[in-house]
């Protein structure tokens, strides 16, 4: 390709729009635009990025034994509600309706569209284990899209679904898929921590997702350095140390607190410290009023909570919502007397709690020495916190790490969740009719090109991995009204191009300076620069965009040293 007949409208400043990293180098390297909120255009040179991811997976996923197939992108909202799923995604699935008043809605996932297709189609339990795996858009009407790529309300993903006879098939089927996608994001040039996480609306049992390192992830993660665990902020146990103290519980008594409604402020006004205070958080679950309490210097792990009601909705109850269904005074509530009102929730820490601090239930009024047992009651005790650094670790009890990450694959045991409900049975050896054991595994492609930016970048511009960069090497002339130069640049670009290396060959009108920070900018990993020695002494000057070295090469041996060093690093 040549520049002048390429389509790179790169830009000078960082838009307005741009609140991240990559969001920012990408729009400027030409190679993103914004269409509306989390929807935008690729253009040609992020194009040719996400083809190359696209080709990694597929060559990683057909190695495993993966079959491609491709499914619509509109699905009929019976296999949904048939699911039970079409409610829990509420919100964020795109909804339609045909001319004929019948309900869609545009994927967002394809679990229940592929069970029903191989229940359809398989019987028996000969046919399996089944791999099948599309690379395809989806559709999420994210509340907030945000970070360009990172967070969209359209976006290309890869996923694939196995069908296995039982568990062990499942096991053998998520190993395979755990070590493809190893390989692929080793392939992609990115640094990846495997981390347990939650799965969420798509249910299931166990399930790791794949995270880039980067300051601006969405994702908290929790690491430990003396053992090999590390899980999402979400999913990670908090364990409880020791037993409760043994300290004599003191006379409950109700004090004056003026203008108090805040942990922080109800600590300082008494003099205690935030961990002495009984924090109750107020929900409704599903439409159910719930409380949680837990210590004042924790948070209350809301993924937690909605997976131990099993709710589809857990929503923080409003001032409204406090008044009409805890009947409580907002800022002011408290465990005392609430058992009998509302469903009362505790974090296993609480119970450690001795003479705490908690809301009187009363404006301006909160207890002293409040104690479990003797002053509140509670329906449940478990773990309801958010993990913080320097917990202890589940795993080995060393204190752990906190990190950001970015969220690039996931993968799920799905068990028997959809073929159970949608009918996607097989005669086993017996003759035994029973559902498929099921896996699902998702890869975000165009999540992957941004998280390969967040991790990869200078205060130039893009530093692509060899692998996936847009074209691996851009041949400059200094001087564009030198024929003798232009003719030597465009003889190495077409012994580049025919020896199998992508080039691109920058023959704009532009001062040098511009290309050189056009080159930066869009990332390119090798820079051939052709000079007024270059024709003198045979040499062309080559500049590593990840490292800065800078070599003289003789342009005889270029497409020679530049094949092996590609290929030694993709």
């Amino acid at each position: 390709m040549r520049a002048t007949e390429a389509f790179i409208p790169t830009l000078r400043e960082i838009p307005a729009e741009a609140d991240t990293i990559s969001h920012q180098l990408l729009l400027r390297a030409g190679m993103l635009r914004k269409v509306a909120a989390g929807i935008y255009s690729i253009l040609p040179l992020g194009h040719r990025v996400l083809l190359k991811i696209e080709r990694i997976v597929r060559e990683e996923m057909n190695r495993a034994g993966g079959i491609e197939l491709l499914m619509p992108i509109i699905q009929p909202a019976e296999i949904w509600q048939q699911s039970g799923r079409w409610d829990v995604y509420g919100p964020e699935m795109f909804r339609l309706k045909d001319r004929h008043e019948r309900g869609f809605c545009l994927g967002p996932t394809h679990e229940e569209l592929i069970t029903d297709l191989v229940g359809q189609e398989i019987k028996s339990y000969r046919q399996l284990p089944l791999l099948l795996y599309q690379i395809q858009n989806k559709y999420r009407d994210e509340r907030r899209p945000r970070f360009g790529l990172l967070r969209g309300r359209e976006f290309i993903m890869k996923d694939l679904y196995s069908f296995d006879i039982d568990e062990q098939g499942l096991e053998i089927s998520y190993g395979k898929m755990y070590t493809a996608y190893s390989r692929i994001f080793d392939r992609c040039g990115l640094s990846i921590r495997v981390v347990e996480a939650d799965p969420g609306a798509i249910g299931g049992g166990d399930t790791h997702e794949f995270m880039v390192m980067a300051d601006t992830g969405e994702a908290e993660i929790i690491f430990c350095t003396a053992c090999d665990y590390a899980a999402d902020i979400e999913k990670a146990p908090c364990p409880v140390d020791g037993q409760p103290a043994a300290i004599e519980k003191q006379p409950l008594e109700r004090v004056r607190t003026p203008g108090t409604r805040t942990v922080e402020e109800v600590a300082k006004y008494l003099g205690i410290p935030a961990m002495q205070v009984l924090k109750i958080m107020l929900y409704l679950a599903d439409g159910e009023p719930v409380a949680v309490l837990i210590r004042g210097d924790r948070s209350v792990n809301e993924i937690k909570v909605q997976n131990y009601l099993q709710a589809i909705r857990l929503e923080i109850a409003n001032a409204e919502d406090v008044a009409a269904k805890f009947g409580l005074p907002p800022g002011f509530a408290g465990p005392v007397g609430l058992q009998s009102q509302v469903r009362v929730l505790a974090d296993n820490e609480v119970r450690h709690l001795a003479n705490g601090v908690a809301g009187a239930n009363e404006p301006d009024h909160h207890y002293r020495n409040v104690n479990y047992g003797r002053d509140y009651q509670v329906y449940a005790f478990d773990d309801f916190r958010v993990a913080r650094e320097g917990d202890a670790c589940p795993k080995c009890g060393q204190p752990v790490q906190l990190r950001r990450g970015i969220e690039v694959g996931q993968l799920f045991k799905l068990g028997t969740k959809y073929s159970k409900v949608l009918g996607a049975t097989i005669l086993d050896e017996g003759g035994k009719e029973v559902p498929m054991v099921m896996g699902c595994y998702g890869i975000g492609v165009t999540r992957t090109l941004a998280a390969a930016v967040e991790q990869g970048h200078d205060k130039d511009g893009i530093i692509w991995p060899y692998s996936i960069a847009p074209y691996e090497v851009v041949v400059i002339p200094v001087s564009q009204r030198d024929a003798l130069q232009t003719n030597l640049a465009e003889a190495l670009y077409q012994q580049l191009f025919a020896s199998g290396i992508d080039a691109i060959y920058d023959n704009r009108a532009e001062r040098t300076g511009v290309k050189f920070k056009d080159a930066d900018l869009i990332g390119y990993p090798v820079r051939v620069v052709i000079n007024d020695g270059s024709v003198v002494d045979r040499l062309v000057e080559v500049k590593w965009r990840n490292t800065g070295n800078v070599e003289k090469i003789p342009y005889a041996d270029l497409c020679t040293y530049l094949r092996s060093k590609l290929v030694s690093n993709n």
